[in-house]
């Protein structure tokens, strides 16, 4: 039996975001990054996705309606 680590990865508009502390939660990995991307602070996290020893998070936009 074979034992490796599986890595969390983020993704975002197209960017791959590193994990910035593997104990945080994703909901808790999206508020890190929104000072970088203000955008995310309505985001939804979806995933994980598993994928080549990965778990992939997606950061979906919410949309809304301006009203």
């Amino acid at each position: 039996m074979k034992v490796s680590s599986v890595i969390r990865e983020f993704r975002f508009n197209g960017l791959v975001l590193p994990d910035p502390n593997p104990q945080e939660t994703p909901e808790g990995v999206r508020d890190s990054y929104v000072g970088a991307y203000p955008e995310l602070a309505t985001a939804v996290v979806e995933g994980p996705e598993f994928k080549d020893n990965k778990m992939i998070y997606h950061f979906r936009r919410s949309v809304g309606v301006k009203g």
